[in-house]
């Protein structure tokens, strides 16, 4: 069978001058000479598998739009498939693209046979993890729907995203975010009063008098996030109403969950628009307290917006993001890395996350591997919102966000981190009823599928052995 020839001279050239690098400095990168690349580049040469390679560990985050562009789906599947850790040694490139060409039907199986085997292996540990907790129902209560649904879309709705950054663009016209005055007056525009009133909630919306009503004690970029949503509600309210309308939901709850969620989605494509942020935040690589002063939104807002940056052809670096309470209970997560979340339970205590809560105002960082082997760079930050009032004691949670290890060069984050030693490394789990490591010194719980040993004669940190498999 022929080879296939993959010819990407423009694509390549693109994604060179996106990074700002000359073609000396490319060349370095991939390992070839500027002529060489200069002749890939007006596609008098192909792409061969060693330099595919070389891109994808390069440049992982723009090669999962160049890969859906430019290589067969087959091969993008089986790439990702026998990428995974569990595997052991990542094969080489030219042999997957043999097997790809050479046996397609097979290729394909495989990648829907490792595809099946990851959501397999994801739903089990839920069930493990519920069964551990006592939680069999198997019901869903309306907040869990919406929670999942905004997972399956990986927390990007595009529709929303980008009807925001219209407005946003409209609104501020050369600046990178809308002011409060200008969002203030596309309300009053739009015949809704903007008032202030100490004492109440932090948002009211009289729909008859259309009247919105502001608690001026509130921080600023929350009042503002609120104004935005207002904003959004009333601009997107058929796109929002639609995409209600047709997901799959189990209660009137869910669907009304649904439906603030998606104003507070837009409010924060509105405040951060896609582009001038995605890339605002790659020149920054990442820095939160930079990137929510240029946008005037707080650093949890920051962080949630990080995690939704997954536009097709313009996505930004995976990340994971969540919120924990001071009893350690995860209300808020999404994950566009290979991270899951406990869903029953609390999450392990090794986790940054928590350190955050117990000590706020600064930010945590740490370097962690989960069971199947991926290692992430994690940053945790305590936050304290004061009530208002002496008698309303001020809400305490931190934020967690992070990437793949693989990506630290994008995370600035990173910088103090030594990876190239295991001894920094975290080992860290999900949750203690479905984690493998026997000789975990913070274990609370033994895996729901393993017999304990104890010995009354000896006694250690935890006060039991685990059996293996």
């Amino acid at each position: 069978m022929a080879r296939r020839r993959l010819f990407a001279g423009e694509q390549l050239k693109a994604l060179r001058i996106t990074r700002k690098l000359r073609q000396g400095e490319m060349a370095a990168l991939l390992g070839i000479s500027a002529s060489y690349l200069s002749q890939i580049e007006n596609d008098e040469r192909p792409l061969t598998p060693a330099l595919v390679d070389r891109l994808q560990q390069g440049f992982p985050v723009e090669w999962q739009d160049f890969a859906a562009d430019r290589v067969e789906p087959v091969l993008t599947a089986l790439r990702d498939a026998t990428a995974d850790p569990l595997i052991g040694a990542t094969l080489p490139g030219e042999q997957v693209e043999r097997v790809a060409e050479q046996y397609p039907a097979f290729a394909r199986a495989f990648a829907q046979l490792w595809d099946l085997h990851r959501r397999s292996v994801q739903r089990l540990e839920i069930i493990d993890e519920a069964l551990g907790s006592d939680n069999i129902s198997g019901g869903r209560l309306p907040w869990e729907e919406v929670r999942d649904w905004f997972h399956q879309a990986n927390n990007y709705v595009d529709i929303i995203d980008r009807a925001a950054e219209r407005l946003a663009i409209r609104l501020s016209g050369t600046g990178m975010s809308p002011t409060l005055a200008q969002m203030a007056g596309w309300l009053e525009t739009h015949g809704i009063a903007v008032a202030y009133s100490s004492g109440g909630v932090m948002r009211q919306f009289d729909p008859l008098a259309r009247r919105l009503t502001l608690d001026p004690n509130q921080p600023v970029e929350s009042g503002r996030f609120q104004m935005a949503y207002q904003l959004a509600a009333e601009a997107l309210s058929d796109e929002i109403s639609a995409i209600v309308s047709n997901a799959t939901l189990q209660s009137e709850a869910a669907r009304q969950l649904l439906t603030v969620g998606l104003g507070n989605y837009a409010a924060g494509a509105l405040i951060m628009p896609y582009e001038w942020f995605r890339t605002r935040a790659r020149e920054l690589r990442h820095d939160i307290d930079q990137l929510r002063q240029a946008f005037g939104a707080s650093f949890e807002q920051t962080c949630h917006r990080l995690s939704t940056l997954q536009r097709p052809q313009a996505r930004g670096i995976p990340m994971y993001f969540c919120k924990v309470d001071m009893a350690g209970n995860i209300t808020k997560r999404h994950s566009a890395t290979r991270l899951q979340f406990a869903r029953f339970g609390g999450a392990c205590p090794l986790w940054v996350v928590h350190e955050a809560v117990a000590i706020p105002d600064r930010i945590h960082v740490q370097a962690a591997e989960m069971p199947d082997g991926v290692r992430y760079v994690s940053i945790a930050k305590g936050l304290v919102k004061t009530s208002g009032s002496y008698y309303r004691p001020p809400r305490r949670y931190a934020v967690a966000l992070g990437c793949e290890a693989a990506l630290a060069d994008e995370f600035i984050y990173a910088d103090g981190l030594n990876l190239a030693r295991p001894e920094t490394i975290t080992r860290i789990g999900i949750s203690c009823r479905i984690c493998p490591r026997n000789a975990c010194d913070q274990r609370a719980f033994p895996p729901s599928d393993r017999a304990i040993l104890v010995d009354p004669h000896a006694r250690d940190l935890v006060p039991y052995g685990i059996t293996e498999m």
